[in-house]
């Protein structure tokens, strides 16, 4: 018996990093899986990291098959609404519903101070980070509220989403509001048993953060900074000693609230962050 046995969980940005993690360990307690990620270059993301990709999503299904678990997948961009819709209107004809939502597709844009920040890098970050969660929210609750089985939505925020982060000003204020979307969210939709959270990463092991460009951001005067000269700095900023969390730990966590162990847990920010967020 699995934790989520039954469950169907609709993931986005599950082409690789956080959401291929969460969608193999969901798959693991049970779940069927519904996979969504743009699978394209994003031209304001590519300076400093490459975008996910066909291939990407084709290594998640193989993973999550691995575990014995039913996948089906989609190609969108969460920045336009109807074709979310249509991903989670295809999903339920498939699976029969939707329990479990992880909106975790985002982007990360940083290097300028805010007054430097370009019109275009401001509108790519707030339309995936935020309003590409709106859209995600927006496409799976007529079909929760429907169903009348209740379930559990769950927002990719991060510790930019609590504190202030310097020369990340588009990333940090998507973040932040998409506390404030979570806390209405868990209001609306509180009388229809669906709980809504959001999850605080610290720096994770992922293709966003593993780049040169990231670390140049920590090392300005490295030319090619390397993980290994990146790493003492990045554990600074955390209160534990280690540089970065794993995917893993930000899925396990995921799996806490979007199970019936979580059952009356809603409107909570959960940082996975080791300590981070209290330096």
């Amino acid at each position: 018996m699995g934790r989520l046995d039954g469950k169907v969980a609709f993931i986005t940005g599950a082409a690789r990093g956080q959401g291929r993690s969460h969608a193999i360990r969901l798959a693991q307690e049970g779940a069927d899986i519904i996979a969504l990620d743009v699978c394209a270059p994003i031209p304001s993301v590519e300076r400093f990291y490459p975008g996910a990709s066909d291939d990407d999503m084709a290594e998640t299904i193989d993973k999550v098959k691995q575990f014995g678990g039913r996948i089906v997948s989609a190609t969108a961009d969460v920045r336009d609404f109807d074709a979310v819709a249509r991903v989670v209107a295809d999903g339920v004809t498939d699976f029969g519903g939707i329990d479990i939502v992880s909106a975790n597709a985002g982007i990360f844009v940083f290097g300028d101070p805010s007054h430097l920040v370009s019109e275009n890098d401001w509108d790519d970050v707030l339309d995936i980070n935020l309003k590409g969660v709106w859209h995600t929210c927006k496409a799976v609750t007529p079909a929760m509220i429907d169903a009348g089985k209740g379930g559990s939505i769950i927002l990719t925020s991060s510790t930019a989403g609590i504190k202030g982060t310097p020369n990340v000003a588009p990333y940090t204020a998507s973040k932040h509001a998409v506390v404030g979307l979570m806390k209405t969210l868990a209001l609306e939709l509180a009388p229809h048993s669906i709980r809504v959270n959001t999850i605080h990463p610290t720096g994770v092991a992922t293709d966003m953060i593993l780049n040169e460009a990231t670390f140049k951001l920590f090392l300005p005067d490295e030319e090619h900074p390397t993980t290994e000269q990146a790493a003492p700095v990045f554990t600074t900023t955390n209160a534990l000693p280690i540089p970065w969390v794993e995917a893993d730990d930000i899925s396990n966590a995921l799996l806490f609230l979007a199970s019936d162990e979580a059952r009356y847990v809603t409107g909570n920010e959960l940082k996975v962050d080791a300590g981070y967020c209290i330096k």
